[in-house]
């Protein structure tokens, strides 16, 4: 396992714990589905706490089973789609099999003949040799 979707895998689990979703989108710089699953898991969780409950009377001791569970689910599946994100992007960067290789930054295709990439201005590691600009 990448060490990228490691790392996105216990951040995510972290922010699970304590009922943070979307937090290995935040560590793997996916400002967009951060936002989609927080946002998803805090409307399903207001949603399920008003529908099985009255929310003026409701503690954390007196939620149903079913909300917690739900919830939980929630958090689960937003820590396996960082866990996706992060091995996703750890294939278009490894550019095997003839294929261009891609930015380890963006994911997209560097151009052979420049020392960083053109679109992120990422430096790219490993340049094998010096090149002819002339």
């Amino acid at each position: 396992m990448e060490r990228r979707a490691a790392v996105a895998i216990v951040v995510g689990t972290v922010g699970a714990i304590v009922g943070i979703a979307g937090a290995g989108h935040v560590y793997l710089r996916q400002w967009r589905r951060a936002a989609a699953w927080f946002s998803l898991v805090l409307g399903a969780s207001l949603v399920l706490v008003f529908v099985s409950t009255d929310p003026e009377t409701v503690t954390a001791e007196t939620l149903p089973p079913a909300v917690v569970v739900s919830v939980a689910a929630l958090l689960l599946m937003s820590v396996g789609d960082a866990y996706l994100v992060a091995r996703r992007r750890g294939s278009r960067t490894s550019g095997s099999d003839g294929e261009e290789p891609r930015c380890p930054s963006c994911g997209r295709e560097l151009d052979s003949t420049l020392d960083f990439c053109w679109y992120c201005n990422a430096s790219v590691d490993g340049a094998d040799e010096e090149r002819d600009l002339t």
